[in-house]
């Protein structure tokens, strides 16, 4: 029985064209045999993502989403920039192979990487993954390994100085989600407002030990070695990485943990398999990070509502391209739901009542 993460046929309305792409990859990647084929992985709301295969190769493509995007999002160039810089310094990056900006091939900017073939957790693990609460716990243990090993990069060191602005950081991210949100907003949506003005008002000071931050961190965002689940081999999704506060990656990272004993409706919204028996609570995550990082996090409250009202933007951005009917995919409609849910998670967040 296959546990690995497995492509399925292109959706509907973001099929690419095969024969276009076809001669674009044999004039720029030497040596491709065989005939091209193009699957698309079912995961992400985001930028999409398709494994090109040969007879001889196997490639991921990463491109925007179709429809209307925000100004600074999905930035493939960006993107690909992090990847070549960390990947000799973080073994988990996939390693980068090709950017193309050229519009005769898509719609849109697309880069190319090699495939990390492995197990790639969803909602639940995948059938044929039996795992103990103790080996549940130990994958826990592994995935803070991870995000402790990229928050120790130097990030000088490895010729990103200038790809972000550590001072003014959490401001910057309070300020640019806000106005977010605000643009994305549609009539059915919330206004967020009590919970951007807690935000502003609650920000503490700037890290004294910025470093590469993901972003996205999280179990669906990281793949699993087949033969040994509980060693890391890949970490994915690098669009939103930058310079920045680790505690507000840890945050952001925490906002999609959902807990056994979180409310049914919020359960619902999980993306990975943390209410399984042995998971961290949220806060045995932030015990056990800062314990291997050497920090000390005071009130984590402030990181949590951040990493809650970022997500709901997201969704609401996402839900922002269906509403308008720039996206036919069906997933987008029921994500109000979530922007509403995430809005009264935050507010118990603020009073203390849920966290």
């Amino acid at each position: 029985m296959k546990i690995t993460d497995e492509p399925v046929e292109m959706r509907k309305d973001e099929e690419l064209d095969v024969r276009r792409l076809e001669e674009f990859l044999r004039d720029n990647i030497p040596g491709l045999k065989g005939n091209i084929s193009i699957k698309q992985y079912k995961g992400g709301y985001s930028n999409l993502t398709y494994l090109i295969q040969s007879d001889n190769r196997e490639m991921v493509l990463r491109r925007p989403p179709f429809g209307k995007k925000a100004k600074s999002a999905h930035d493939m160039s960006r993107e690909f920039t992090i990847l070549k810089a960390v990947r000799p310094a973080f073994r988990y990056c996939p390693e980068p192979l090709l950017y193309s900006d050229d519009l005769s091939v898509m719609d849109a900017p697309f880069y190319l990487m090699e495939r990390i073939r492995g197990i790639i957790l969803r909602k639940d693990f995948p059938e044929g993954l039996v795992l103990k609460p103790t080996d549940v716990k130990k994958l826990c243990e592994k995935l803070i390994d991870v995000l402790c090993e990229l928050h120790s990069l130097d990030y000088r060191k490895i010729g990103l100085e200038d790809f972000g602005k550590p001072e003014g950081y959490v401001r910057r991210q309070v300020e640019g989600w806000s106005r977010r949100y605000r643009d994305a907003r549609t009539e059915d949506a919330p206004d967020y407002e009590k919970v951007i003005q807690w935000l502003s008002d609650n920000q503490p000071p700037d890290s004294d030990r910025p470093c590469v931050i993901h972003n996205d961190y999280r179990f669906d965002n990281v793949v699993l070695d087949e033969a040994d689940p509980f060693r890391i081999i890949g970490v994915l999704d690098w669009e939103m990485a930058t310079i920045g506060d680790p505690l507000m990656d840890l945050g952001n990272a925490l906002a999609y943990w959902s807990e056994k004993s979180d409310p049914p409706e919020l359960q619902l919204m999980r993306v990975s398999p943390t209410t399984a028996d042995g998971m961290l609570t949220r806060k045995e995550v932030v015990g056990l990070y800062m314990d291997k990082i050497g920090m000390s996090a005071g009130s984590f409250n402030f990181y949590l509502c951040f990493g809650l009202f970022r997500v709901a933007v997201i969704c609401q951005q996402i839900y922002y391209r269906y509403y308008h009917g720039q996206t036919k995919d069906e997933r987008f409609g029921a994500l109000i739901s979530a922007v509403r849910l995430f809005e009264n998670f935050a507010l118990g967040v603020m009073d203390g009542s849920k966290w």
